[in-house]
């Protein structure tokens, strides 16, 4: 495959790619690969779109251009967001990469828009187009190499991960769709004598806006703080409770600083009855397994649940019975018993999907349905509760 071959030839330590130099190294080389390819197709689709006289090629020849742009806002972005840490960044400048991937889009939408214009000119304004053989012949070979060029996008971004390079990948392959749309457009145009030219013209814009709206939405998403891949929730879930004593897991929060740099926190539950310097040293051990294997700083807080005491642990159960009844509620945690003889204070968090978006009232009226199925079990029994949303899935 050509592009294993570059990245074998052009990247050194290509394996090692959690190295932040190696992955510089990616950036630059499907930036490099991205200028030249694009500056090729430029020219062979400017050349053709003069010489038949297209509006649609010329269009589908500067979203090509524009392509040269987002290659260098790439390897500028790679460039940057590998800046190390200082006082005024102190977890780095990752996110560059995501500004980097936002510049882009902004530029891919400009050039939708012109030729929006241009577009329309031509409709109210037709020209004939002029079909022949080798320009034709040369769009396909222009639609051949960005398929390529698509696959190597796509190879490397996720080879390191990056957004950046797989949202060039999406990107090729819309001009692939564009440019094919212009190469219909062009033998179309041999048996009739519309201007079609103009409303495929139009149709090459929209694409270029399209394709600029998906590159915004991959970008922005991170910038304001997207879900953390569900993959990397469920690792994350699943290896701390592989620890002896760690008997659950929950509040779990990830903070994206770029690729390579993500920040996470999670409680976990330990029985109240173990050694304090005993359960330190495993969330310790923990905290730098977990954070080593998975390529993140992950931070533990210890909540310690009470495992021995037969009434919290009926009390527990009766919870977990009550809570059956309302189905809103996924989970509890953080469960404690607090007060003395008959009249005590069951204290807890409830879990609800994400997706459910309570007024205060709701809440309160939730709070209340909670209260009235434990009161069957205990009329005494008063229930302290705190409503969290689950964001995370888990």
């Amino acid at each position: 495959m050509v592009s294993d071959l570059l990245i074998k030839k052009f990247v050194k330590n290509y394996s090692d790619v959690k190295n932040k130099k190696v992955r510089e190294r990616y950036g630059y080389l499907g930036g490099i690969i991205g200028i030249l390819a694009n500056i090729l197709l430029f020219g062979i689709k400017f050349t053709v779109g003069t010489l038949v006289n297209s509006i649609a090629v010329t269009a589908d020849a500067f979203n090509n251009l524009s392509d040269v742009g987002s290659s260098l806002v790439t390897i500028f972005g790679f460039k940057l967001s590998n800046k190390p840490a200082d006082k005024e960044h102190p977890f780095g400048h990752g996110r560059i990469e995501y500004i980097s991937g936002l510049i882009v889009a902004f530029l891919v939408l400009l050039i939708g828009f012109e030729f929006i214009k241009s577009s329309f000119e031509r409709i109210k304004n037709p020209t004939p187009v002029e079909f022949s053989v080798i320009p034709f012949v040369l769009l396909l070979v222009s639609i051949l190499l960005k398929i390529w060029l698509s696959r190597f996008y796509k190879n490397i971004g996720n080879k390191i991960n990056s957004s950046a390079l797989k949202a060039s990948g999406v990107d090729a392959l819309s001009d692939v769709v564009s440019s094919g749309v212009v190469v219909l457009s062009l033998f179309i145009s041999r048996f009739t004598s519309l201007p079609i030219d103009g409303y495929i013209g139009m149709v090459v814009s929209a694409v270029i806006l399209y394709a600029g709206y998906n590159l915004i939405k991959d970008t922005l998403d991170p910038l304001l703080g997207a879900a953390p891949d569900k993959e990397l929730v469920e690792d994350i879930q699943r290896m701390i409770l592989d620890y002896d004593h760690i008997d659950g897991a929950h509040d779990l929060l990830v903070h994206n600083y770029g690729p390579g740099r993500i920040i996470a926190s999670i409680h976990a539950e330990v029985p109240s009855n173990i050694s304090v310097v005993k359960i330190h040293e495993i969330i310790d051990r923990a905290e730098k397994e977990i954070s080593a294997a998975l390529d993140i700083y992950l931070v533990i807080h210890m909540d310690p649940v009470t495992t021995d005491d037969e009434e919290i642990l009926a009390a527990r159960e009766e919870l977990t019975d009550a809570l059956k009844a309302i189905p809103i509620v996924k989970s509890f945690h953080d469960f404690r018993v607090v007060g003395e003889g008959e009249k005590k204070n069951l204290i807890f968090d409830v879990v609800i999907d994400a997706d459910h978006t309570l007024t205060k009232a709701e809440e309160l009226d939730l709070q209340k349905n909670i209260n009235v199925q434990l009161k069957k079990f205990h009329p005494e029994h008063n229930a302290i509760i705190t409503v969290d949303k689950d964001y995370l899935g888990v």
